[in-house]
């Protein structure tokens, strides 16, 4: 079916049960029936003195106004009315597959000779509006710009022209469904030179634009290796991308957890964890970890991204000095998901069991981690959930002192279920 053909259905009390059309007047009986004025009153004057729906005889035959449904309606139909209106805008400036090929023509030969973009914003829109129709659409336009240099002029306008925020704005979105379509930023000349242009961007663009560019970076590191090792040489992405997980009045947390989405497929190359460590990644997440309250998606990211850094000793040693970090990441260890607590367990196994830090260790004793775990032991965990908790329990009953912290401050009466 095509975009503009819009089928509306009618909610069923909105129409009038003797018309069956929409309600104009809305009026109720003594029955509490509600009849459109018209209709009824035609019922009525025939003679009648029952209720058409119920067939009960009224005891008054006086129509009561109902308010709340006439506006319920008029709501509706407004709301129709403006749908049917941005179909036929749709509609008119929808263009063809000729228009597409000749728009991409004209864009190409222009820049040949002006090498600006700025008398072509129109065309942008229109084929950007164009390939966002349908995955069809993007498959077309896609296909015809494989044909010309479209694609590399976009990328050579991004790489030539950052500060031009206006019309790197308009470019993006559709540089991102192309990239995408093409499937490597590799195969792309200058594809190493674009990358001080997405960090431009990411840090001076428009909430919009940080988005649609963190979407394409999100693009660029899970699919492509080679630009993946390349990005990973540059200090400056990782603080622009933790710069999104900063809480304050413009935090987004779509943004953020794009972002941190990027820097998991970042921190999959061992050498880029101690970067990470470095930019202060296990400040800025975990500090946005244990003051927000965030969706389940995004705290399952930044749990596993944490999980990474815990694998190298710079990270460890950040994270045992984090207290509030560690403690926010056992009060993720139940009732997030399954990824959240496989992530979590792993990170307090690393830190108590792995490095045996007893800053670690207290910070779980003193959250009621070890109530936590015990109930995760009772729970429906994997084997490999199920044996790191057992380890934990282990450590904290060594550890006198992460005992006493325990004792002191969750008394439990299911001892009966430790395995030693």
């Amino acid at each position: 079916m095509r975009k503009d053909d819009l089928y509306v259905t009618v909610p069923s009390f909105f129409r009038c049960p003797i018309s069956l059309d929409v309600m104009k007047s809305p009026v109720s009986l003594c029955t509490g029936v509600t009849y459109d004025r018209s209709s009824i009153q035609r019922w009525l004057d025939s003679g009648n003195n029952t209720c058409p729906a119920t067939m009960q005889v009224l005891q008054t035959k006086d129509l009561v106004p109902n308010y709340t449904l006439q506006r319920l309606i008029q709501i509706w139909s407004e709301s129709v009315r403006a749908q049917r209106s941005d179909t036929e805008s749709n509609r008119v400036n929808s263009v063809s597959h000729d228009q597409v090929r000749e728009l991409i023509k004209q864009f190409v030969n222009e820049f040949r000779v002006h090498s600006e973009l700025e008398v072509n914003s129109d065309r942008l829109s229109k084929l950007l509006g164009f390939s966002e129709e349908s995955a069809e659409n993007l498959r077309f336009v896609a296909s015809v710009a494989a044909e010309s240099d479209f694609l590399a002029i976009l990328t050579s306008f991004l790489v030539h022209n950052p500060k031009n925020l206006k019309v790197v704005e308009k470019i993006v979105p559709l540089w991102k469904m192309l990239l995408v379509e093409r499937g490597s930023l590799s195969k792309i000349g200058k594809a190493n030179d674009i990358y001080p242009a997405i960090i431009f961007a990411l840090r001076n663009g428009s909430s919009k634009l940080k988005m649609e560019m963190s979407k394409a970076l999100e693009f660029i590191t899970s699919t492509d290796s080679e630009a993946k090792s390349s990005l990973s040489e540059n200090s400056d992405l990782y603080s622009v991308l933790l710069s999104f997980s900063t809480i304050n009045t413009d935090w987004n947390p779509d943004l953020m957890e794009v972002s941190v989405s990027c820097l998991i497929s970042l921190a999959m190359l061992r050498k880029n964890r101690v970067k990470l460590v470095k930019a202060g990644a296990v400040k800025s997440v975990g500090k946005a970890l244990s003051t927000t309250e965030m969706g389940t998606g995004l705290t399952d990211k930044v749990l596993r991204l944490l999980e990474l850094i815990s694998t190298c000793k710079e990270g460890r040693l950040e994270l045992c000095n984090d207290g509030d970090c560690v403690q926010a990441i056992v009060k993720k260890v139940l009732k997030v998901s399954n990824e959240a607590t496989e992530h979590a367990v792993t990170i307090l196994w690393s830190l108590c069991c792995l490095f045996r830090d007893h800053r670690a260790q207290e910070s779980v004793a003193k959250s009621n981690g070890m109530a936590k775990i015990l109930l995760l032991l009772q729970s429906n965990c994997s084997p490999a959930v199920r044996q790191m908790a057992a380890d934990l329990l282990k450590v904290f009953r060594v550890n006198s002192k992460a005992v006493s912290c325990l004792s002191t401050s969750y008394d439990t009466k299911t001892t009966h279920i430790m395995p030693f």
